[in-house]
Parts: structure tokens; sequence; C-alpha cells
């Protein structure tokens, strides 16, 4: 099974949680136009001041989705 990666968007600033659940919006969007799996996202809120959104990848496909839509971090899922 290969290594799952949690691609990550950091938005800040008083209107960062709104931005992120738009955002998360554009991620599925990828996914089903680029056909990925593992077909996992989500956002999260960290205070009034900050928050991300995220999307799961596979080691195979972190490069191209990297590349192509350049997130802020990522961690080990």
């Amino acid at each position: 099974m290969s290594r799952q990666i949690k691609l990550i968007w950091d938005f800040r600033g008083a209107v960062s949680a709104k931005t992120a659940e738009h955002h998360e919006i554009h991620l599925k969007e990828y996914i089903l136009a680029e056909k990925l799996s593992p077909n996992i996202t989500g956002f999260e809120t960290f205070g009034e001041m900050h928050a991300i959104a995220f999307m799961v990848v596979t080691d195979e496909t972190m490069i191209q989705v990297r590349d192509a839509l350049r997130p802020h971090r990522a961690e080990i899922f």
C-alpha cells in the first residue's frame, strides 16, 4: 500500500474559515477532473484568524498535484 500525504493550504485573517471552505470546493473539482483517489478533502479552523484546506494524495500522484496546485506544506496522513 502506498503512503498517503496530506497537502495543506493555510489561510489567515478574519475570513480565513470561509476562504478555506471555498478552497475545498476547488480541490474536490480537481480530484474529479483528474480522476484521483483517494477522494479525501476537508477544511479545519484553528481560531478566528487561521484555517486550512487540505487534500490527501498518494506518493504516486503527489508530485503532479504539488506542481499543479502548489500547496503551502504537507504531512504524512
